[in-house]
């Protein structure tokens, strides 16, 4: 083999070891980023609420693959937009601006979740939790427009059941990602232990 195809052998065999690397790094163990999961749900929701919620979330996101990246530019564990994470960064002065430390990223994705919860709580709606999941992804003024659709055929507008029966006539919703998605982190959440990890089915 000439020497020139030695070498470009050798180079796409240690590319493609590298990047088997620094998946496997992004994807670790299940349960490597619970204390993170821990800490900033203490911090931004109180030590009563379930971290176990947004391990599940993460799950649902990007599977907790902290180098995930979506077709659109999310990225990370919690998939957020640069932008959005910047924002979120801005007024919290403890997050530093590294969208791609999964801590960070993390913390960002869970103090997001928190202004949406308050943003929910202050309109009353009857559970803030589906609320929350379906703005974080689907946009808090996507779901608003669905409160509007509910109102118009006078339906409670603050119970999610009424959302998701509304959805289909919500304009320029892609609703079936957003209500699998709220029913995906449930599936994860039912899949946690009550330590948070991963339950392993046996044949």
């Amino acid at each position: 083999m000439p020497r020139r195809a030695t070498w470009a052998a050798l180079l796409a065999s240690v590319a493609l070891l590298v990047a088997r690397c620094a998946g496997a790094q992004g994807r670790g163990q299940p349960d490597r980023y619970d204390d993170t999961f821990r800490k900033y749900s203490k911090r931004y929701f109180g030590p009563a609420y379930d971290w176990r919620e947004f391990k599940a979330q993460g799950l649902a996101e990007s599977n907790l693959d902290s180098l995930a990246r979506s077709h659109v530019g999310a990225r990370g564990v919690m998939q957020l937009m640069p932008t959005t994470f910047h924002q979120i960064a801005s007024r919290n002065p403890e997050i530093r601006h590294a969208i791609n430390k999964p801590e960070w990223n993390i913390a960002a994705g869970i103090s997001y979740d928190r202004q949406l919860w308050l943003q929910w709580e202050a309109d009353s709606v009857t559970t803030c939790r589906e609320f929350m999941f379906a703005s974080y992804n689907a946009g808090r003024g996507t779901i608003l427009g669905a409160q509007a659709a509910a109102r118009a055929r006078k339906l409670d507008c603050r119970s999610w059941p009424n959302i998701e029966t509304v959805a289909p006539s919500v304009p320029r919703w892609r609703y079936r990602e957003t209500l699998g998605y709220v029913h995906k982190i449930d599936g994860h959440l039912s899949q946690l232990d009550e330590h948070g990890r991963l339950i392993v089915s046996r044949p």
